[in-house]
């Protein structure tokens, strides 16, 4: 029997280098993507255990990105589709970049959702294939000094659910992976070291993403990683947008990390 195939998208460090390195350990070939060149780094730390890699450095908020990962994968059927890429963008929302604005959502929605179309009807046809969505707790959090961000993950947790709604009468599944702020080069290249929550201990990349796996390969729609942000994610449901906008302001304000 052949080993199955997973793509698994921004796949250079944090959660997407986790769940590159979960899938070789299960037993899947690989062709993993970023829009930077360590993904070729990342590709030769898998290949040293034994698992076939493809790597492919592109930029996915490009139409021309994804057909050119989506063209590299060469008609060999996917047996899992990681959707990791995304971006994240701090400061005021009129204090912005328009241009890293829009890439931010380029990234997290039109991107990921293109991807998706495409290898999600070549599994339909086969009628069967994983989907893993990274969504994010912030989704459910009006995101001051975040917003165009957390409104990007509020799009993919909520695209998520339909989409698997859409599918439940076939063998795909399809899984939001929910995380909390984690130990990655995200906010880093958010430009929010500034910030209480870019300064503040996060979660372990390696947990996340193995929490993220096992949920994928259990079939299960949803999972939050972490008890701290079961917490949050709950309550969230409760707390006035408000009162919940002028906390994160706390959060990812410049000028509010911890000395």
């Amino acid at each position: 029997m052949s080993r199955p195939f997973a793509i698994v998208t921004g796949s250079s460090t944090g959660i997407g280098l986790e769940l590159a390195k979960r899938c070789a350990k299960e037993g899947y070939d690989l062709l993993i993507a970023a829009d930077e060149p360590e993904i070729e780094h990342a590709a030769a730390s898998l290949r040293a255990g034994g698992t076939e890699v493809q790597s492919l450095q592109v930029d996915l908020a490009t139409t021309e990105g994804v057909d050119k990962l989506y063209a590299a994968a060469k008609g060999r059927p996917v047996d899992a589709l990681l959707a990791n890429a995304g971006r994240g963008l701090g400061h005021a929302f009129l204090d912005q970049d328009l241009g890293k604005a829009r890439q931010v959502v380029d990234t997290n929605i039109m991107g990921t959702i293109y991807l998706i179309h495409k290898v999600g009807n070549d599994m339909r046809r086969r009628n069967s294939g994983r989907i893993l969505i990274v969504g994010s707790i912030a989704g459910f959090t009006p995101g001051s000094f975040q917003a165009v961000y957390n409104g990007t993950k509020a799009f993919l947790n909520s695209f998520s659910f339909a989409l698997r709604e859409e599918l439940n009468d076939t063998k795909i599944t399809v899984t939001c992976l929910m995380p909390g702020a984690t130990e990655t080069e995200f906010f880093r290249r958010a430009e929010m070291m500034d910030t209480a929550v870019g300064t503040a201990e996060k979660d372990d990349p390696a947990e996340v993403a193995n929490i993220g796996f096992d949920a994928m390969m259990k079939g299960e729609g949803d999972v939050v990683s972490g008890l701290k942000n079961k917490v949050q994610s709950a309550a969230a449901n409760v707390i006035p947008a408000g009162v919940l906008a002028s906390q994160h302001r706390k959060m990812a304000e410049p000028g509010t990390a911890k000395k």
